[in-house]
């Protein structure tokens, strides 16, 4: 376990773009399982009103707050693309407060172990730091192509771009503790939560 860290495990949960990390997620919930979701923390610090919003603003300006008082996620993504700095700039704000509110929740939780959501783990650098396993939801490349352009109603162009950003399948698996195949039937992932969620509640000594 990590210096420092909680006594419950701490499960990280990861994937690419499109490779069913959130119906995994879902699983784990009903089993009871206390989820922190970077991302959902990262979509409440930057909505209307969000605690990230005055340092956005004091950021890059006026320009990347909507009307709502929210960050202009389409201005941003503009920005991020073509100026890899000014991902960074948005990183250096949100990080330190995703991973002081996912400390909170991670420490007041109730479950016997904890399942912490981080897409981009593997970019982070440090992708071992906060986990006692990593998890990677996998599927082949052209199956979460496929499925982005269907949900999201994107070109294929955009979902390429969105996917070469990201670290490589071969990247993800490299850091993986365990593996859930999800490049087929989705009828195939409760058996693999279910087979997991014993593997985790005997590391918890649950």
């Amino acid at each position: 376990m990590t210096a420092g860290a909680p006594a419950r495990p701490t499960v990280c949960l990861t994937g690419g773009i499109g490779s069913g990390k959130s119906s995994v997620a879902r699983l784990f919930a009903a089993h009871g399982i206390e989820v922190i979701d970077a991302d959902e923390l990262a979509h409440a610090l930057t909505g209307p009103g969000g605690a990230a919003i005055p340092a956005i603003r004091a950021a890059f300006g006026a320009s990347a707050i909507d009307d709502r008082g929210a960050l202009d996620r389409a201005r941003m993504r503009e920005l991020a693309f073509a100026d890899p700095s000014a991902r960074r700039r948005l990183e250096a704000i949100l990080h330190p407060m995703i991973r002081a509110e996912s400390e909170r929740r991670r420490a007041a939780a109730a479950s016997d172990y904890v399942i912490l959501m981080i897409p981009l783990l593997v970019e982070s650098g440090d992708p071992r730091r906060r986990c006692d396993r990593v998890l990677v939801v996998d599927c082949p490349e052209a199956e979460q192509l496929r499925r982005v352009m269907v949900r999201s109603n994107l070109a294929r162009a955009e979902v390429e771009a969105i996917m070469a950003a990201q670290a490589s399948r071969a990247a993800r698996l490299a850091h993986a503790d365990d593996v859930i195949d999800n490049g087929g039937d989705p009828d195939r992932l409760p058996a693999q939560v279910d087979a997991l969620h014993r593997r985790y509640l005997a590391l918890a000594g649950a």
